[in-house]
């Protein structure tokens, strides 16, 4: 540690000395496969972006995709990593409608198991240990919260993926101060949920509401940001 360099400022005002924030995306699974071109079909078929094929002809080859929306994505390959083919579970891809997601792939002719839910008790089981949801119930959650829905596949090595459906994110998860959307059916999916509910506002008004669009805004940035959403 002798050669660790920490930046620190002060303040002043509290008299506390604070380590200055840096900005750390996260980028890059890695990806243990068995056999590379099967594993660069299958992920294709998924409908990823290909972002690149480099081999270098002798010892090294890598192959990275990049799940739609996502700002994370995956590489595989020869030499990239000493894990085990298949042991890389629990890899969750967050979707805003699982049964969307789950058909969208079902069309491309993937294998991918039925919606289901958490049990009373999502921190103990049998069905997948290194899972949120342990215990795992058939069909969506009840009352369709974040969070709570899942449906998973895996890859030709058995590489474990699992949906998530998150449509409204816990306090302090995003940025209150700026909304944004990965993709146009995202911002339709939010869309639909704000049309939901201010339908139901409007029934509580007992007339239209001639300000729609201003509540519109106001819902789906509350509802990304985990604010309370407006009534």
């Amino acid at each position: 540690m002798a050669d660790a360099t920490y930046e620190v400022q002060a303040d002043d005002a509290a008299g506390v000395a604070s380590v200055q924030q840096v900005d750390m995306k996260f980028e890059i699974v890695v990806i243990p496969v068995s056999d590379i071109d099967r594993a660069k079909e299958f992920y294709a078929k998924l409908g990823w972006r290909l972002d690149a094929d480099y081999d270098n002809g002798s010892d090294f080859r890598v192959i990275q995709f990049t799940p739609p929306g996502s700002g994370c994505s995956v590489i595989f390959g020869k030499n990239v990593t000493a894990a085990a083919p298949g042991s890389a579970q629990g890899l969750y891809l967050i979707v805003t409608d699982i049964e969307a997601a789950r058909k969208n792939l079902l069309r491309r002719g993937i294998a991918v198991g039925e919606v289901f839910h958490g049990g009373e008790n999502v921190y103990a089981g049998p069905d997948e240990p290194y899972l949120f949801g342990r215990i795992r119930v058939n069909g969506a959650d009840p009352e369709r919260r974040s969070y709570r829905s899942f449906a998973s596949f895996s890859d030709p090595d058995g590489n474990g993926w699992i949906f998530q459906e998150i449509t409204a994110r816990l306090p302090g998860r995003i940025d209150s101060t700026a909304t944004s959307f990965a993709s146009a059916t995202d911002l339709a999916g939010a869309f639909r949920r704000a049309e939901a509910a201010h339908g139901e506002h409007e029934k509580r008004l007992g007339q239209r509401d001639e300000n729609w669009a201003d509540w519109y805004a106001a819902y789906m940035v509350a509802e990304q940001s985990g604010a309370t959403l407006p009534q």
